[in-house]
């Protein structure tokens, strides 16, 4: 078998493309967050005042919080995959992707609660 990092026929991977491709859905991921609580802030202003506000730099937030870490992780696979060929804790990569889920999660319920809150005129 040839070394990973050299791109021979064998090579577990080719240095570039997949850390690059990873980093790249990673950052279109953060972005999505950060406009759209931007842009739901902006929209739900009028109806939930503060409320909107809140909830938007919490995504926004959320979005920052995802890049950084995706970046770090990014970096270190990229890093095993140039010293061992293969990534030790292929695992590792359910802890972003679920604390990704669970902050969406909890940003949309708090959204619905906003809107629900609204509705019966507890927010104004």
């Amino acid at each position: 078998m040839s070394d990973p990092g050299t791109g021979g026929g064998s090579a577990v991977f080719d240095a570039g493309l997949q850390p690059e491709r990873t980093a790249l859905a990673w950052r279109r991921t953060a972005l999505s967050l950060v406009v759209a609580g931007l842009g739901a802030a902006r929209l739900l202003l009028p109806h939930l005042g503060v409320g909107a506000v809140v909830l938007g730099l919490a995504a926004a937030g959320t979005g920052v919080g995802v890049h950084v870490l995706a970046s770090r992780r990014v970096r270190r696979a990229t890093a095993r995959l140039l010293a061992a060929g293969d990534l030790d804790h292929p695992a590792a990569a359910g802890h972003l992707i679920a604390a990704t889920a669970a902050a969406c999660t909890l940003l949309g319920l708090g959204g619905l609660v906003l809107v629900v809150l609204h509705g019966a005129g507890v927010v104004s």
